[in-house]
């Protein structure tokens, strides 16, 4: 059997990210979200900078990312984005992982409060499983099928 590496998350701002982590971050982005996905869309839409970036390590190596705003930057409500896992991570519960150390970035460093997301619809069970409740009908996203979602905090 597989021994599994420990997960280890760090919570940053944009200006606490070195160089090699944000090439990271952008080179796992682009690797999911626009080769595998086959979505050309503006990844570098100017909100890094707003941000808190959660970043997961597996012996020193990005495997998991997201970026986590206060209300009123990306909606409304509070928000997380950019959910990624490596491709060949994904056996792991990695997903969960980040999603949990993400939403718990975002109450110590903003408070408990509703958090939403605009997630892909083929992972809606995965965020319901984290208590995220699907709100009104689907939509084209970059040209892929995607739904709101909140977790009421």
């Amino acid at each position: 059997m597989e021994t599994i590496a420990p997960l280890v998350f760090q919570v940053k701002t944009y200006s606490d990210l070195s160089r090699d982590e944000l090439y990271n971050v952008l080179q796992l982005r682009s690797e999911v979200f626009v080769v595998e996905q086959d979505c050309v869309y503006q990844d570098i839409d100017g909100k890094d900078k707003l941000a808190l970036h959660v970043l997961g390590f597996q012996k020193n190596e990005l495997v998991a990312y997201t970026r986590i705003f206060p209300p009123n930057i990306y909606f409304q409500a509070a928000s997380i984005g950019r959910v990624v896992v490596k491709q060949k991570e994904r056996h792991q519960r990695i997903g969960s992982a980040i999603m949990k150390a993400s939403i718990e970035a975002l109450y110590n460093n903003h408070g408990k409060q509703d958090i939403k997301i605009s997630a892909q619809t083929y992972l809606i069970n995965f965020y319901n499983t984290l208590g995220f409740e699907q709100k009104g009908e689907s939509y084209l996203e970059d040209g892929i099928p995607h739904i709101a979602m909140v977790l009421s905090g």
